[in-house]
């Protein structure tokens, strides 16, 4: 079942997104703290756009979500100006290699103003339901008027690069390790 967030979810999410943090895979051990990720790309997320926050629940508990932005010109101004102050506070000192998830902040692509971040437990994949969560953002971004999604993702997870294609994103720019990825809204809708 595809619900919306609830604070409540915020612990079990946490856990997921750390499960999922490296390229679909287990992230833990891989960073100076295991709260690092989950502070980067999802509580600012339900902290700031709880509306655009939506859990997979099967069986006894979460096991996906996906967290949005659909506006992300404002969404970055306000993670400047709110969840900044509260990120260094829980991480004060970047770790060698570290130093991008310190000055992370989402990056617009002309056109698609929308974006986004999905995690599924192994358990959740391959059953649909990470297409369903992303019909659920394509359709608010159709209301709200946003005419396009985005997404950022290493360019070593070819598993999530083939879900995004078969949905219809298309590849914006890549530089190093990233792709951007983007889609209309109506194609999701």
């Amino acid at each position: 079942m595809i619900r919306p967030y609830t604070p409540s979810d915020l612990p079990a999410l946490r856990r997921i997104c750390l499960l999922t943090g490296r390229a679909g895979t287990d992230a833990t051990g891989q960073y100076s703290s295991d709260e690092l990720l989950p502070d980067v790309f999802l509580e600012p997320y339900v902290t700031l756009a709880p509306e655009s926050a939506w859990v997979l629940e099967l069986g006894a508990g979460p096991v996906g979500y996906l967290v949005a932005a659909l506006h992300t010109r404002e969404f970055a101004a306000a993670w400047r100006e709110i969840w900044v102050p509260e990120f260094r506070r829980r991480h004060p000192v970047a770790e060698p290699g570290e130093e991008w998830l310190h000055e992370w902040a989402p990056a617009e692509v002309d056109g698609y103003p929308a974006h986004l971040h999905i995690d599924l437990l192994p358990s959740a994949q391959g059953g649909g339901w990470g297409r369903a969560l992303m019909l659920q953002l394509g359709a608010a971004a159709v209301a709200a008027g946003v005419p396009g999604i985005h997404l950022a993702m290493a360019r070593d997870n070819l598993r999530a690069l083939a879900f995004y294609e078969r949905l219809g994103f298309t590849r914006l720019t890549a530089d190093g390790g990233g792709l951007v990825l983007g889609i209309r809204s109506a194609a999701l809708a």
